[in-house]
């Protein structure tokens, strides 16, 4: 129970990593809050866990739009008052090479995964300043770190998370609040499961463990950062690659 009575957002949490997430905060004592578009698997995720007893509810959220934001956070302070935990989770991919990519596809991708982060974490910072203390986990990925064919937009989103981590840990250290962030490998995930065999095998060669990761193996990374257990860890990026940036 290291995140007892805790209280959680996790955008992108109807799915793929966020939904493991979801699941092991739940296990953990949170009290969950997903965060998502996907409001037919969002809510199918929260009554899931409900009734086993957990503290779960799902809100519509998408994460380019500041002021539904800001009212969901509005309602999460009324219903629990407080926030401990914000996930940063959410991310789309629209890949194509420098010259095919259309500016359509390029600020889609900088609108969720870099705007998106932005907008949430602008929302529920203050109120983690207010109380002293708070955890925030932003999602990069390994592609920051070495770059990835055909990935312009989402590489250059995943590796200004990096920096928007490190920002954020110098000027809300002080308040009390840790911001780290995890950069996954390649996860078997319905975004990553869907490219040809022929892909995957590379991504397995690639990795010295030989194979890719799973969704919880990305959600205890979140879990820990989210636990007291790493309370003197701020602006960390927790790279959970099976060794890939060696």
């Amino acid at each position: 129970m290291r995140l007892k009575n805790k209280v959680s957002i996790i955008t992108g949490g109807s799915r793929g990593i966020g939904r493991s997430a979801v699941i092991k905060f739940c296990e953990e004592g949170a009290k969950v809050v997903i965060w998502d578009v996907l409001k037919e698997d969002g809510e199918k995720l929260a009554s899931e866990m409900s009734g086993k007893g957990y503290v779960c509810i799902f809100q519509f959220t998408d994460v380019t739009n500041a002021s539904m934001i800001e009212k969901n956070v509005n309602s999460i302070i009324e219903q629990f008052g407080q926030i401990d935990v914000l996930v940063n989770n959410a991310g789309i991919t629209r890949d194509a090479t420098l010259f095919k990519m259309t500016e359509e596809q390029w600020q889609q991708v900088i609108n969720v995964n870099l705007t998106g982060v932005f907008n949430c974490t602008k929302a529920v910072a203050p109120h983690m300043v207010e109380r002293g203390k708070g955890k925030i986990i932003n999602t990069s990925s390994v592609v920051a770190l070495y770059g990835n064919f055909g990935q312009s937009n989402y590489v250059a989103t995943k590796s200004g998370i990096i920096g928007l981590t490190k920002v954020w840990a110098r000027e809300l250290g002080r308040k009390g609040i840790c911001v780290n962030a995890v950069a996954p490998g390649f996860i078997e995930t319905e975004m990553v499961m869907s490219v040809p065999e022929k892909v995957l095998q590379m991504m397995k060669e690639k990795t010295p463990l030989g194979r890719l990761g799973k969704p919880e193996d990305i959600a205890s990374a979140y879990l820990f950062l989210a636990s007291d257990e790493a309370d003197y860890i701020n602006g960390a990026v927790l790279s959970v690659d099976g060794g890939m940036t060696i």
